[in-house]
C-alpha cells in the first residue's frame, strides 16, 4: 500500500512541478493521503510547508500556477490557491505545534493523520491509520481532540457514511463522553457536516450509529419523536426506523436508475452539495409530521391525517434554526410535503395525460426527486397489510410517471401570469386579504391542472368566488 500512494504522488503533476520548482521541506496531508491510498480522486491537496511561512510561500505557488489566492484562516495561517480549471485546488499551512508530528496528533482520525513527503516519498503515520485504512476502520487519533473542536464527533459518522468503515470501540466510547459537544459548533459547520454525511453512500448506517451514542438526537430533535410511533398494518418498521430505511432505499434507487435520473441527481442546484445528498435528507425527515398528527381508530388502525402538511411546516423552522439557505428549505420542504402525492396521482380513476401532466406542471424540475422519493417510501413500508403485489403495482406505476415526465419535460414551457393580484382585486372589487390569496392559489392549480388557459378563462374562474 506505501509503495501504491508514492506512485500516486510521483504521476501527480501538479505535486510533481512544486517539488521541482522548490527545495522545501513539504508533506501531502490528511484527507487527499486517505484518497489516494483508498483509490478515489482527489482535487483537494492539503499541503504542509515546514521551513517557510505558509502565506509567502502559497504566494509563490499562486504565481507558479497562475492561480486564485484566497486566505482560508489568517489566524491559523491557512491559505487555498484554486486552479485555473477551477476544479483543482491546493490548500497551504505551515504544521500546528511546529512539527509535522505535533500537527499530525492535533487532527481528528488516524485515516486523517498520515503524512508524505513529496519529494523522498518518506510516510509519517504515528498513529496507525494506514493500518486502519487496511482494516476498514475509523478511530480517533486523541480523544482530547473532540474536546478541542467537538465538529470531529460529527465527522467521525461522515466518513462512515462515505466508506463504510467500522467503528472502534474507544471512538465509540469517547462520542458517547463528549456527545453533549456537539451544541458548541456554530450550526453552520453542523449543516456542512450533515450535507457531507447525506452525500455517503452509507449515510444510513453512519445514522443508525448515531442513535446508538445519542448523537443524533442532539443534532436532530424530532428524533426522539420518530422513535415513539411503533409499527403498524402499513409499516414493519416503527417510525424511525423507517426514515433510516427510506434513506437507504433512495440510495439503492439512485444505484439502479439509468444514467439520466442518476445525472439529474447527481447535480449541484443548491447548498454546494448534489440533489441525491438532500433527497436523503429529506427521506430521513418525510415522516416528521406523524407524531403530532398520529391518532389511533376504534378498530386499531393507525391515521396520521395531513401529516405531509404538518411535517413540510415543521421542517421549515428546522432548517431555519440549522441556518439551510432559502432554496434548500424550500426543496426539502417540498419534498415533504408531497411524498405522498406521486402514488395519489397514480391512484387516480382515470390516468389521463392531463392527470399526469398536472403532476409534472406542479414539481417541475423535482419531479424526479418526487417519484424516487414515493418509491423508497413504499419500499420502507412492508407491514402485514402490505402485499408484494401492492409494491410492486405501485412501484411500476411510479416507473410510468417518471417516464411521463422525462418525454414531457423537453415540452414544459412556464406557466403565464393570467392575471395578477391587482387585475383580481380589482375585478372581484377585493382589498388584500386571505381570500386574496385563496383566490391566486386556485387559479394557479386551475392553470396546473389546464382548465384555465386564457386570460378570458381566468376571469371567469375568479368570478365564481364572488
Amino acid at each position: 500500500m506505501n509503495s501504491k500512494i508514492i506512485e500516486k504522488i510521483k504521476s501527480d503533476n501538479i505535486l510533481n512541478k512544486i517539488a521541482e520548482n522548490f527545495d522545501n521541506e513539504i508533506y501531502l496531508v490528511g484527507g487527499t493521503v486517505r484518497d489516494y491510498y483508498l483509490g478515489v480522486e482527489s482535487h483537494d491537496r492539503d499541503i504542509i510547508v515546514m521551513d517557510e511561512d505558509a502565506r509567502e510561500f502559497a504566494l509563490k505557488l499562486k504565481d507558479l500556477f497562475d492561480a486564485s489566492f484566497v486566505p482560508l484562516d489568517e489566524e491559523n495561517r491557512i491559505y487555498r490557491l484554486v486552479m485555473r480549471d477551477k476544479i483543482n485546488y491546493i490548500d497551504v499551512t505551515n504544521p500546528a505545534g511546529g512539527t509535522i508530528e505535533k500537527d499530525l496528533m492535533r487532527r481528528d482520525l488516524t485515516i486523517n493523520a498520515i503524512a508524505v513527503n513529496i519529494r523522498t516519498g518518506e510516510i509519517i503515520d504515528i498513529s496507525g491509520g494506514v493500518t486502519d485504512i487496511k482494516n476498514g476502520c475509523i478511530n480517533y487519533v486523541n480523544e482530547e481532540n473532540f474536546v478541542d473542536d467537538p465538529l470531529r464527533l460529527l465527522r467521525v459518522y461522515r466518513f462512515q457514511a462515505l466508506y463504510g468503515f467500522d467503528l472502534a470501540v474507544e471512538t465509540i466510547s469517547a462520542i458517547c463522553k463528549y456527545v453533549d459537544l456537539i451544541r458548541k459548533p456554530a450550526v453552520e459547520r453542523v449543516n456542512y457536516e450533515i450535507l457531507k454525511l447525506f452525500s455517503g453512500k452509507y449515510a444510513h448506517i453512519a445514522l443508525e450509529n448515531m442513535n446508538k451514542t445519542g448523537l443524533l438526537d442532539e443534532i436532530f430533535s424530532f428524533v426522539k419523536d420518530l422513535k415513539k410511533v411503533p409499527p403498524n398494518s402499513h409499516h414493519h418498521l416503527d417510525l424511525f426506523h423507517h426514515c433510516l430505511e427510506t434513506v437507504k432505499q433512495i440510495q439503492l434507487l439512485y444505484e439502479k436508475a439509468e444514467d439520466e435520473v442518476k445525472g439529474h441527481l447527481e447535480n449541484v442546484d443548491f447548498g454546494g452539495f448534489s440533489r441525491l445528498a438532500h433527497l436523503k435528507l429529506a427521506g430521513f425527515m418525510h415522516d416528521i409530521g406523524k407524531f403530532s398528527t398520529w391518532t389511533i381508530e376504534e378498530g386499531g388502525r393507525h391515521r396520521f391525517i395531513k401529516h405531509d402538511d404538518v411535517g413540510s411546516k415543521m421542517s421549515v423552522k428546522i432548517l431555519k434554526d440549522m441556518h439551510f439557505s432559502n432554496k434548500q428549505i424550500d426543496y426539502l420542504s417540498e419534498m415533504i410535503k408531497c411524498h405522498i402525492y406521486p402514488s395519489q396521482v397514480m391512484c387516480a380513476p382515470q390516468i389521463t395525460d392531463k392527470v399526469l401532466m398536472r403532476f409534472v406542471r406542479k414539481l417541475d424540475k423535482n419531479s424526479i426527486d418526487n417519484i424516487i422519493l414515493a418509491q423508497a417510501d413504499r419500499l420502507s413500508a412492508r407491514g402485514p397489510e402490505i402485499t408484494d403485489e401492492i409494491v410492486e403495482k405501485n412501484i411500476n406505476s411510479l416507473n410510468t410517471l417518471l417516464k411521463f415526465y422525462l418525454e414531457a419535460r423537453e415540452t414544459l414551457k412556464p406557466l403565464p401570469k393570467l392575471l395578477t393580484g391587482n387585475d383580481v382585486m380589482k375585478i372581484l372589487q377585493i382589498k388584500p386579504s386571505p381570500k386574496l390569496g385563496e383566490i391566486m392559489e386556485n387559479l394557479h392549480e386551475a392553470q396546473l391542472s389546464g382548465d384555465v388557459l386564457t386570460k378570458e378563462q381566468a376571469v371567469e374562474f375568479i368570478k365564481a368566488f364572488q
